[in-house]
């Protein structure tokens, strides 16, 4: 595995399983299975309502917990709650969780990155993240911070890399997690004739290409699946490394494609929509 260092000296490894849109047995089983794979970091949320799986799949695997770096998410309902973290460790099993972010930045989503602060100075989460924060909003959230944020997880892939957020990202030393890594499958990016040569070269497929230049771009990456060959495959890329030249050539496919454009109306049903979280 291979990991990176965050701006408060912690490592996080660089690739992870990923559980959004998993139900509750699917997220037990392939987080249990990534990690006897080799997978060290899981990342879950509030929302994906697999906390409690996650938390079995985790005890399952044998791996033991402080070899896990594991990541959740407070939602927009949970932000005002002052027992949020608490039972977001309750939910999980655990005794601490590696990375909390606040999900959305909607509500009173200040409140939320307070329970972080609280929670980090704490002891409960090691590290702090804001998730979907982009333009006016982490503007904002930088006239605020009294902790600087480890992460931000946002869309990222090569169609769109995120370069103006990364030039504010680059100032703290905050490191970018993607979702949507390859494209939410679109085959038009993981067809590219560039990344087929590539496999080819590297005797890899086109999507394995795609996470080692997310890795190289120094992103953190956590694609998910319920599909145990998928899931072994995506871990299969730290043994080769892409050129300066191949990463140059990736470069020019930037074309500043997203596959999810949020609005102010989603923004108010987060706010108000409550997860039903599992009893068990």
């Amino acid at each position: 595995m291979e990991y990176m260092k965050l701006n408060n000296g912690i490592e996080c490894p660089v690739i992870g399983i990923g559980t959004f849109m998993l139900s509750p047995q699917d997220a037990e089983n392939s987080v249990r299975e990534a990690l006897k794979m080799g997978y060290r970091l899981v990342d879950t949320a509030n929302a994906y309502v697999n906390e409690r799986a996650v938390g079995r799949g985790i005890k399952e695997s044998g791996v033991p917990r402080e070899e896990v770096f594991l990541s959740t998410k407070l939602w927009p309902s949970e932000y005002e709650n002052e027992h949020a973290v608490e039972e977001t460790l309750e939910r999980l099993g655990v005794d601490y969780i590696d990375l909390l972010y606040i999900h959305q930045p909607a509500g009173n989503w200040m409140a939320g990155y307070r329970q972080l602060e609280r929670a980090y100075k704490e002891g409960k989460v090691k590290s702090i993240g804001i998730s979907n924060f982009e333009g006016e909003y982490i503007e904002e959230l930088k006239n605020k911070w009294e902790v600087v944020p480890q992460y931000i997880q946002v869309e990222a892939h090569p169609y769109f890399t995120q370069k103006e957020l990364r030039q504010t990202l680059d100032q703290y030393d905050i490191r970018l997690m993607s979702w949507y890594p390859l494209g939410h499958g679109d085959k038009a990016l993981i067809e590219e004739p560039l990344f087929k040569k590539l496999g080819e070269k590297y005797g890899k497929s086109s999507a394995q290409i795609i996470l080692r230049w997310h890795t190289q771009m120094g992103f953190t990456v956590i694609p998910g699946s319920r599909n145990v060959n998928h899931i072994k495959d995506n871990l299969d890329i730290l043994d080769f490394a892409l050129t300066e030249e191949e990463m140059a050539e990736i470069a020019k496919l930037e074309s500043n494609v997203r596959y999810y454009t949020r609005t102010d109306e989603a923004l108010a049903g987060f706010a108000s929509w409550r997860p039903e979280f599992e009893k068990a």
